[in-house]
C-alpha cells in the first residue's frame, strides 16, 4: 500500500494558480513533508521537482531499478520509465483538490511565497475539519 500525495507550487501570491503533481509512496507528514521541507526548501528547489512531472518518490536511492551512487538521491519520475505524466494546472483551491481527489492523494503539500511548504489534509479538507500545518524549512 501507498499513501498518495500532491506536491504543488503556488503560482502567485493569492492563493488559486497552483501546478501541481502526483507523489506515490509515503506521502505522510512525518516522511515526505519532512523531506520536502529538508531538500526542496526553496521556491526554486520546489518548481524543479515539479518540472519532472509525477512520480514514484522525490527522494529515491534507485531510479527504476537502477542504484545510484552511494549517498546520493534524485527523484524517481514516471517520464524515466516512457510515461508521459507532465505537471497539472490548477486555476482555483477547489480544483487543486479536485487533482488530489481524482489521483487517491490523502496530502496536498503547497509551496507558497509567504509560508514556504504548508501541508494539507485532503480528507479534511472535504469534510470541513480542515486540517494544514507550515512545514519547518
Amino acid at each position: 500500500m501507498s499513501t498518495n500525495a500532491r506536491i504543488a507550487i503556488q503560482l502567485s501570491d493569492k492563493p488559486g494558480y497552483y501546478v501541481s503533481v502526483y507523489h506515490h509512496w509515503d506521502g505522510y507528514p512525518q516522511w515526505l513533508g519532512k523531506t520536502l521541507g529538508e531538500h526542496y526548501d526553496s521556491r526554486k528547489l520546489a518548481s524543479n521537482l515539479i518540472d519532472g512531472g509525477d512520480m514514484s518518490s522525490c527522494w529515491s536511492d534507485s531510479i527504476w531499478g537502477e542504484q545510484l551512487p552511494e549517498g546520493q538521491y534524485a527523484p524517481e519520475y514516471y517520464s524515466q520509465r516512457g510515461e508521459d505524466c507532465p505537471p497539472k494546472l490548477a486555476t482555483t483551491t477547489e480544483e487543486l483538490f479536485e487533482q488530489c481527489d481524482n489521483c487517491g492523494a490523502e496530502y496536498v503539500y503547497i509551496y507558497t511565497p509567504d509560508h514556504g511548504w504548508v501541508g494539507h489534509d485532503v480528507y479534511g479538507y472535504r469534510t470541513n475539519s480542515f486540517r494544514s500545518a507550515t512545514l519547518a524549512n
